[in-house]
């Protein structure tokens, strides 16, 4: 039996891991709804999200750092709650030199399950960084 060269054989799994979790991250949503159709691109990226449930609302907080709550658009659509929109550099960062950027760019989208009920639309405000998106319930 030939011998394979071990950088050959891992680079050949990390293509592999690569593109199974890309197919995973296409195929698969979160709540098994199959892929929105109001989207004309997809993302290329996701925000972390939070669901908090109180007694007069669910609240939803969104990791969206650098990215104006204007630049985002919070919608009721069904038993979800759709966020998207997209995260750009600062007009005055476009000529910089950059070291390092690790914060996703582009267009993003997260499509939320919500608890079932009746809520009174979607109300939005910034806060330390995220996009907090209340749910007042009916």
């Amino acid at each position: 039996m030939p011998r394979q060269d071990p950088h050959d054989w891992m680079w050949a799994e990390a293509v592999a891991m690569l593109a199974r979790a890309e197919h995973g991250q296409r195929a698969e949503r979160p709540d098994g709804a199959p892929p929105s159709r109001r989207a004309a691109r997809p993302a290329a990226w996701t925000p972390a999200v939070d669901v908090i449930e109180t007694e007069a609302a669910v609240l939803i907080l969104v990791s969206l750092p650098g990215v104006a709550a204007d630049a985002v658009e919070a919608a009721l659509e069904g038993d979800s709650v759709v966020v998207s929109g997209r995260r750009t550099l600062p007009p005055e960062l476009q000529t910089a030199v950059i070291h390092r950027l690790e914060l996703p760019m582009g267009r993003f989208e997260r499509r939320i399950p919500i608890p079932p009920g009746r809520y009174d639309g979607v109300r939005r405000d910034t806060r330390d960084g995220c996009l907090l998106v209340s749910l007042h319930k009916a």
